[in-house]
């Protein structure tokens, strides 16, 4: 009896193990060609036909040059991907046997032996089929059909009643939206295996989900005496959100782990004081990669849903379809705490009540019914009566922002997206104006570091009226718009280079002002998230940091005003509020310098500003009439261990007469020494590829040297020769 109950807990136990047993990896070499040709080239699996085309030297680097329009034929082609293998005598053993498809971007039949498994039409499902009946001894092909997804979204769009708003049909595909090209990104509609294709086999439902942990953050959105507050609280407490957003950081994603651009990213964003990022509604939902990144560096995440900017189809159809997918992602995702919210979309709310949608597409009273009606459905419906069962304890959001930022009421409740400067032209002065509950998206363009410039260009390039240069500029007036604002601030200059750098340092100057302006404004404000963080192939566009991985001048900014010790100045009438806070160090104490400076970069000797002295740990505020002599001020926090600075300009930069600096650099160990026998603004250390300064585009003070350290590997005896220095002062002396 004993030895009976043995052996049936022997194999109940090994029942239970092949329950759990993990998927196993399909190995194959894969082959693809043009659908209807007859020879076959390499492929590799994860990946896209575009790198496929370019690792066979089919097509030149789209990344390159004016090759993004010598491209576009592959999205109108099909494309056909085939392996053979032999299954191994253990999956012939199984009774039952399923082919798992992470991921096929987008309209893909699938072929077993000639027999058609799979017709999957969703990007961001994962497909499961049974295949083990089909399978037998020796090779078996496997082959995949992509067809072009602009041909069925044209062909949608010919057959619908009625016009779906939106710049191009791409809504009617479940495809990331940003390969359809985007005012930062270019129009690369690719296809093919995107994530991997695993078997699984075992008992139907397998065990091996994650444990659901959390962060305890909530969101507080509750009326009050000015409209709707919106701020989180973590552990119980009101924590002031320093973010940004995140695009899909490349234009063919299976490349970007290869590249080790995640990890560089989100490594960056943790350095540079960010809390939150949001992953931005018209990409993709994120690797794996991305949110275990972030469970391990404390980074909430703001989480869209994957639609944007479009009035999407309502049929039964396609919300069918979107059920399975938003089933499918939220019950991946969920168990990373990291995630906090979740969003329906990102401004669909706002486009159909201010973009004027109804005029352009001539929707009468009846089309516009049923077009809000579908769009209650999927967002108001579908999408929180899914998270209600799967993930309850999370918040939804249905659409990013509430309200559109022309409306004053936008100002007083939940978020909102303020474009008044850039899309308005606006002056950046605004910024402390239009101050939001939460700000989730503003922003300004600037290029991308002149060794980026120079990976996607050839020197005759360098002028904005150059085709490759107007191809790596997707705004419609982007050149223009950052004339203008260069023009408010700054003198009349000459040289690309130097176009490269004061656009960055105009970059860096309106992001600093903008969050200054929601930091100086808790707790109204209680949230700043600027557009946005990264890139998905070189171009001139709203980043912190290049595709390239480079950092701009807004990225070292950034990393300053988002400082658990800060220090924000703004007008008070006719005197100047000098605010900020610091963090609790025991028994440490903090000074706070105020200094005011002529036009000529003089210090003001007789100033009502004067030191204060304070335990670390303190908020402060200081309040003090300006010299009239006085053309900025530059407020310094000291403390061991301790020392930020903020440049807070009462005239613009072109009535400024700063004197060319000298500046001494000298290396101890792995840092830099600088000094200056005069103050120089926008400091930029130009170093050898691979190496990065811990600060950049800073302020230098004589009397005050600056000491930072370098990351990367460098030769100490060469590293002084390699090194390029110059500042604001240089430009125009």
């Amino acid at each position: 009896m004993k030895r009976s109950l043995y052996l049936l807990c022997f194999i109940l136990a090994i029942d239970s193990i092949a329950a759990q047993t993990p998927p196993i990896a399909f190995n194959g070499s894969w082959q693809f060609h043009r659908a209807g040709e007859e020879k076959w080239y390499k492929a590799e699996v994860p990946g896209t036909v575009h790198t496929d085309l370019l690792a066979n030297e089919l097509i030149p680097d789209p990344f390159y040059r004016d090759n993004e329009t010598k491209v576009q034929w592959v999205e109108s082609a099909d494309w056909e991907y085939k392996t053979v293998f032999t299954p191994s005598a253990v999956l012939l053993k199984q009774g039952k046997l399923k082919l798992v498809f992470d991921g096929l971007d987008t309209y893909a039949k699938v072929y077993l032996n000639n027999e058609l498994i799979l017709d999957a039409d969703n990007m961001f499902r994962q497909w499961k089929v049974e295949v083990r009946k089909k399978l037998k001894t020796g090779p078996n092909e496997l082959r995949i059909l992509f067809s072009s997804a602009t041909r069925h979204d044209d062909s949608l769009a010919f057959r619908s009643d009625i016009k779906l708003a939106g710049e191009n049909n791409r809504m009617y595909s479940r495809k990331a939206q940003y390969q359809y090209g985007w005012d930062w990104g270019p129009r690369l509609v690719t296809c093919g295996i995107w994530k991997p294709i695993h078997w699984e086999f075992g008992n139907e439902k397998q065990t091996l989900s994650k444990t659901q942990r959390s962060w305890n953050v909530k969101l507080v959105n509750q009326p009050d005496s000015i409209g709707r507050s919106f701020y989180f609280l973590k552990d119980g407490k009101p924590v002031f959100i320093k973010g940004a957003n995140w695009i899909p950081c490349e234009s063919f994603i299976p490349r970007a782990k290869k590249l080790g651009l995640y990890t560089k990213l989100i490594r960056d964003a943790k350095d540079a004081n960010i809390n939150m990022l949001r992953v931005w509604g018209g990409g993709i939902y994120e690797d794996d990669i991305f949110y275990d990144l972030c469970d391990q560096y404390g980074i909430m995440v703001w989480q869209d849903f994957m639609f944007a900017g479009a009035m999407y189809p309502s049929d039964e159809k396609f919300i069918k379809n979107v059920e399975a997918e938003i089933r499918f992602q939220v019950d991946r995702l969920k168990v990373h705490p990291c995630i906090v919210l979740w969003c329906g979309n990102n401004e669909i709310d706002e486009a159909w009540h201010n973009w004027g949608w109804q005029q352009q597409y001539g929707y009468k009273a009846n089309d516009s019914a049923r077009l809000w009606e579908g769009y209650q459905q999927l967002f108001h419906k579908l999408i929180p009566g899914i998270l209600k069962e799967l993930d309850p304890s999370r918040p939804y959001w249905p659409s990013s922002p509430s309200i559109g930022w022309g409306r004053p009421e936008a100002y007083k409740q939940g978020d909102v997206h303020y474009w008044g400067v850039w899309w308005g032209r606006e002056p950046v002065e605004k910024y402390k104006e239009k101050v939001g509950r939460f700000n989730s998206e503003y922003g300004m363009q600037a290029f991308p570091p002149m060794l980026s410039v120079n990976q996607f260009t050839v020197p005759g390039d360098l002028d904005t009226n150059s085709t490759v240069m107007r191809t790596h500029e997707k705004h419609p007036y982007g050149y223009g718009n950052i004339k203008y604002y260069i023009d408010r601030k700054f003198k009349r200059f000459y040289g690309f280079e130097n176009l490269v750098y004061i656009s960055q340092l105009m970059q860096a100057d309106a992001i600093k002002t903008a969050i200054d302006a929601h930091r100086s404004n808790m707790p109204y404000t209680m949230g700043t998230m600027f557009w946005q963080w990264n890139d998905c192939w070189p171009v001139v566009s709203w980043s912190a940091v290049d595709y390239y991985g480079r950092k701009k001048a807004m990225y070292y900014q950034v990393k300053r005003s988002y400082d658990d010790n800060y220090v924000t100045v703004k007008n008070k009438n006719d005197s100047l509020l000098i605010s900020g806070s610091t963090i609790p160090v025991a028994g440490k104490k903090i000074t706070m310098v105020p200094v005011e400076y002529d036009q000529f970069g003089n210090s003001i000797g007789r100033s009502a500003a004067q030191p204060m002295e304070m335990e670390a740990g303190s908020q402060f505020t200081m309040t003090f009439k300006p010299n009239a002599q006085t053309a900025f001020l530059l407020v310094t926090l000291k403390g061991t261990g301790l020392h930020t600075d903020n440049f807070y300009p009462l005239v613009p930069f072109k009535e400024l007469n700063l004197p060319k600096p000298h500046i001494n650099i000298q290396l101890f160990g792995n840092s830099l020494y600088l000094t200056t026998d005069v103050i120089a603004y926008g400091v930029e250390i130009g170093l050898p590829e691979g190496v990065e300064p811990e600060d950049n585009f800073f302020i230098l003070k004589p009397a005050d040297p600056k000491l930072i350290r370098l990351n990367g590997k460098f030769d100490p005896a060469l590293i002084l020769k390699q090194i390029t220095v110059h500042s604001l002062a240089d430009v125009f002396n």
